[in-house]
């Protein structure tokens, strides 16, 4: 949470994030057990952010969720919370991205004009859309909580009245790294396997085309996209 924190490939000039060697404290490294391939640790990351929004939530078995947004980091927070034992839910736009999501094994997945007025003891805004705070707010059951781990580039405005009057609990996640160890864990014990969300692997040629939108992945395959150097 500091400030100052560097991030590799990500804040403060520190490059290296496709790297073939790179130096960091041994402070901040991880071991793999043998049952957690190359390909999940690359998954660590964004499976830690997305643990972190599934603790913060305070599920328990049985509860029912809502997940706002089927991407990599959504569909992450589907996984652990069906992992947790609850009735999970995903809230997203395109069909094909609901179908995923629906093959990832939640309950069922619904776009905004079909979502059934069910009670959500937890909603997790996983979305870079302005108007999903307030809706999560809005949807989530009195005296529960409502978690943000997307950041949209406008602000979003949420009405403090309505979460005064219904108690509820807002809660900000700013990344996975105080979750590595719980992920690390789900994946080697696969109690959540992430494998299911590569849907293209490229090399590292093929990193700017990925980062233009000009490479694709195939109808019904995970949205991840990652690059392995070797290729």
């Amino acid at each position: 949470m500091c400030e100052e924190r560097h991030e590799i490939g990500v804040r403060r000039n520190w490059p290296g994030a496709l790297a073939e060697k790179l130096l960091v404290p041994q402070s901040a490294l991880y071991p793999l057990p043998e049952t957690v391939t190359e390909e999940m640790g690359a998954l660590v990351e964004p499976g830690a952010n997305a643990y972190r929004a599934v603790a913060a939530s305070g599920v328990q078995p049985g509860w029912r969720v809502l997940v706002i947004g089927p991407g990599t980091i959504g569909l992450l927070c589907a996984r652990f919370a069906l992992a947790a034992g609850c009735e999970v839910h995903v809230l997203g736009h395109s069909a094909r991205s609901l179908e995923r999501a629906r093959q990832f094994g939640v309950q069922d997945a619904w776009t905004q004009g079909e979502l059934p007025p069910l009670a959500w003891d937890a909603v997790i805004d996983a979305t870079d859309e302005p108007p999903v705070p307030q809706q999560a707010v809005d949807l989530v059951e009195p005296g529960r909580r409502v978690v943000f781990v997307g950041i949209s580039e406008d602000p979003s405005h949420i009405d403090s009245r309505v979460v005064a009057l219904k108690d509820v609990t807002t809660v900000g996640i700013l990344g996975g790294s105080l979750g590595f160890g719980a992920t690390i864990d789900a994946y080697a014990s696969g109690a959540v396997d992430p494998i299911p969300l590569i849907g293209a692997r490229i090399p590292l040629e093929g990193v700017g085309a990925a980062l233009e939108g000009r490479i694709s992945v195939p109808a019904g395959a995970g949205p991840k996209i990652l690059v392995n150097p070797r290729l």
